[in-house]
């Protein structure tokens, strides 16, 4: 595409000459013809590598107006990040005609994956993109981020459309939208699952954590698009209501006073749970094959995003009864020789802990015991409370290592285990402490490892000195309850 016809497109009329090849943030990846995006960051400054960007061939760069260019159009932006999204979004085409987006602490993840298992049930060709990866409905191929890189996110749109896929949900984390990394695709539909504390490492406070959420409804979604809420009793809730209001949405309330899904009944059972809804005036009973209350939210935020996106009723609820679970969430890793299961989860907050463990409860009989973590150089706060939801829920907490990074393993223990109070154990070896939970659980327990989920590597070390050496949870927790004589 010629550069001056993609500033024009992007309402940015400006003299410039050549083809544009291609987008970049990092100067490594610069080829002739690549647009440069020179961004501050928290601990490295793009606009030291303008120089070696233009050499490589960079036809233009995205930078503040006092920074200097030589050799390259220079375009301008007080906010150089927006900027080169909408810019990069003209050049990524085309992209999938229908797209919804999720935020929110916990069930991201769960919910955009579930929004494409019902589309797919439905017979469109769907993807998810998030925590796991991209999903689609031939393969998964990991990222590493929620929100990955503008340049990768739009890219993988536009490979996802040359693909065929005609429908994607994808994670709007607050990482990624206070960067501007979900920029510029038509997003017709988002959903708020809920807000807890998390990432005040990076934000300032839960006020702008929540502005950072808000920022999917007030300013990334197109005009008239759906705004689905998952009501439960929280402020919150209410307030992303108001964002939805505000911008003129078509909001939809689901959960126990939602208006347009209102859950009137839920009844656990051995293998998931049995539900009682209302939609458009007609009360449906369903079986929903996973267990959690959480669950149960995410599900119905996801039947929310397709319906409201044009699915069919029948077909959106029948597709419930049919969900599977999602790698890492609530995931049934073995099951010890004493009959006790075992479940992992993504569990990494206070409220994610104390979601997993009342979604375990009506299902124990005997005790629930606990194994968690907290990671090292994220933030400091939320790990006693992550201890106290763990010892107010189960019967018996063992406290491990979780990704300790740059940080003494043993400082972050004794951070969650003030909270956890004096009677839980410290084992910080993490395949020690998962084997000593399996081993101990008898007929009518049940065992929670939390924190890792889908991860498959323990973070050690920080800056030139990292390493993630191979670790997951659910591969770990089978080798161990195998050893210790599991039940076929």
């Amino acid at each position: 595409m010629n550069l001056a016809r993609l500033l024009e497109a992007a309402g940015r009329p400006q003299r410039g000459d050549g083809e544009v090849t291609g987008f970049a943030i990092d100067h490594r990846k610069v080829a002739p013809g690549t647009v440069f995006g020179a961004f501050q960051g928290a601990t490295v400054n793009g606009e030291d590598f303008i120089p070696a960007a233009i050499t490589a061939g960079a036809i233009a760069v995205v930078a503040r107006p006092e920074v200097r260019v030589d050799g390259a159009l220079h375009i301008a932006d007080e906010a150089p990040r927006r900027a080169f999204a909408h810019l990069a979004a003209h050049f990524f085409r085309p992209v999938p005609e229908t797209i919804v987006a999720v935020t929110g602490t916990n069930g991201k993840t769960s919910t955009v994956e579930m929004t494409r298992q019902l589309w797919r049930m439905a017979g469109e060709r769907a993807a998810s993109i998030g925590t796991l990866g991209v999903t689609t409905p031939d393969e998964s191929v990991a990222t590493g981020l929620t929100t990955p890189d503008i340049v990768t996110f739009l890219a993988n749109m536009a490979g996802l459309a040359r693909e065929g896929v005609t429908h994607v949900a994808y994670e709007a984390s607050s990482h990624g939208l206070s960067q501007y990394r979900n920029e510029g695709v038509p997003v017709v539909a988002a959903a708020f699952t809920n807000i807890s504390r998390d990432h005040l490492d990076y934000h300032a406070s839960m006020e702008d954590y929540f502005a950072a959420k808000m920022r999917l409804v007030d300013e990334v979604v197109t005009d008239g698009a759906s705004l689905v809420v998952w009501t439960g009793q929280s402020e919150w809730a209410d307030r992303a209501i108001e964002h939805g209001q505000a911008r003129h949405l078509r909001v939809l309330t689901v959960g126990e006073r939602g208006e347009f899904i209102r859950l009137l009944a839920r009844t656990p059972t051995q293998l998931g749970q049995e539900l009682v809804l209302e939609h458009d005036g007609r009360e449906r009973k369903l079986r929903l094959p996973l267990i959690g209350e959480y669950q149960v939210a995410n599900a119905l935020v996801a039947a929310g995003l397709v319906l409201a996106t044009g699915g069919d009723a029948a077909t959106v609820f029948d597709g419930i009864a049919r969900l599977q679970p999602v790698r890492g969430r609530l995931e049934r890793a073995a099951i010890a020789g004493s009959g006790a299961p075992v479940y992992v989860d993504y569990a990494h907050t206070p409220d994610a802990i104390e979601a997993a463990i009342a979604a375990l409860r009506p299902h124990v009989t005997g005790r629930l015991i606990t194994v968690l973590g907290a990671g090292g150089d994220r933030d400091h706060g939320k790990r006693a409370p992550m201890g106290a939801a763990a010892a107010m829920g189960s019967d018996v907490v063992i406290v491990t290592d979780d990704n300790p990074r740059g940080e003494d393993p043993a400082v972050i223990r004794r951070s969650v285990l003030l909270g956890a109070g004096a009677a839980a154990r410290e084992i910080g070896d993490r395949r020690a402490a998962i084997t000593a939970a399996i081993a101990e659980a008898g007929a009518g327990d049940i065992v929670l490892i939390a924190g890792k989920g889908h991860e498959q590597g323990q973070i050690v070390g920080s800056g030139e000195n990292m390493k993630v050496l191979p670790f997951d949870d659910v591969e770990v927790a089978r080798e161990c309850a195998a050893s210790l004589g599991a039940r076929a």
